[in-house]
């Protein structure tokens, strides 16, 4: 298998955290899940590159570097609203215009702005920004809640957290579920929070212990094959159908049962993949009960088919 090409488009003085992520996870190969990412970085010109840590970073590429990419990856940068040169906005709009995916992790959004990337499109960027975003460039359809927004060719993620969630949602896309979740463990990381979920919740520390979600997501999570409606929830939580659905969206930004149905659909494609298991029998093992309510929310909330989606993934071919 060839490696995609990801190159990180650095622009001082650049975040070394905000960089770190995106190596993390398109450029450090764990051991239970090959190397399927060739992770370069480049700058405007070769040498040194400033840093918002006070040191400055050697980068032996230029700007050449974006004419052999798959994907170019522009980490955040401070401050957001600095002017960027024409060469670097040029080389995006190049890249962008020979098929390559542009991706940009929090204040990045501001340089894809500038190269008119954004242009008549929904984007986000971390929510104290989003405001400065969206007066500088009222062409863009800034949407200051969601974790990240994704076209297929362009994307933009909130904060540094959802930048590592815009990439783990990239490697989804690209080598499918299963291989993005060992991606995610290798990080120590949840492998999965979709790009609609809020950027932060409304109550950022439950008040009381009991008022954490984890215990009944790990319960609802080993129960798929059965029937968890809103009211069992509520009963296992020992809380009201309205006090559950208040909780969810304060601490997920979802529903309850948006957020099972994302559960039970990893778990389709993580079987797809790993299994030669019939789609009848997945839907039981699921919960989602037929083979055709199975291939109808699955085409909604990924534009292809069951038997599409195992041709392209399965391990076991």
């Amino acid at each position: 298998m060839s490696l995609h090409r990801v190159v990180a488009l650095l622009n001082p003085p650049q975040s070394p955290f905000e960089l770190a992520c995106a190596t993390e996870v398109f450029g450090m190969a764990a051991p239970d899940a090959p190397a399927r990412y060739d992770f370069r970085i480049c700058a405007e010109r070769p040498g040194p590159v400033g840093t918002t840590a006070g040191y400055s970073m050697l980068v032996d590429t230029g700007l050449a570097a974006l004419e052999e990419a798959d994907t170019v990856v522009v980490p955040g940068r401070q401050p957001p609203g600095a002017p960027v040169p024409s060469a670097v906005t040029e080389a995006l709009r190049a890249a962008h215009g020979r098929g390559a995916r542009i991706v940009a992790a929090c204040t990045g959004a501001f340089i894809l702005a500038q190269a008119g990337l954004l242009d008549g499109r929904r984007a986000t960027t971390h929510w104290r920004h989003a405001t400065r975003l969206a007066s500088a460039f009222p062409e863009v359809r800034v949407d200051p809640d969601v974790l990240y927004v994704d076209h297929g060719d362009v994307a933009t993620s909130a904060g540094t957290g959802a930048g590592i969630d815009l990439y783990l949602h990239l490697v989804r896309r690209d080598h499918g579920a299963a291989y993005a979740a060992q991606v995610a463990r290798h990080m120590v990381l949840p492998p999965h929070r979709e790009g609609n979920q809020l950027q932060y919740a409304v109550r950022s520390v439950p008040s009381e212990a009991g008022d954490s979600l984890a215990p009944l997501l790990d319960w609802a999570v080993s129960r798929l094959d059965t029937r968890l409606t809103l009211g069992r929830l509520a009963e296992r939580a020992g809380v009201s159908r309205r006090t559950l659905s208040r909780r969810f969206t304060e601490q997920l930004g979802t529903s309850p049962g948006q957020w099972l149905l994302r559960r039970r659909l990893d778990t389709v494609r993580v079987l797809l993949e790993q299994t030669d298991l019939p789609v009848e029998a997945i839907a039981t093992r699921v919960g989602l009960v037929s083979a055709v309510n199975l291939r109808r929310r699955f085409r909604t909330s990924f534009g292809t088919t069951p038997g599409a989606y195992r041709r392209s993934f399965c391990e076991t071919r």
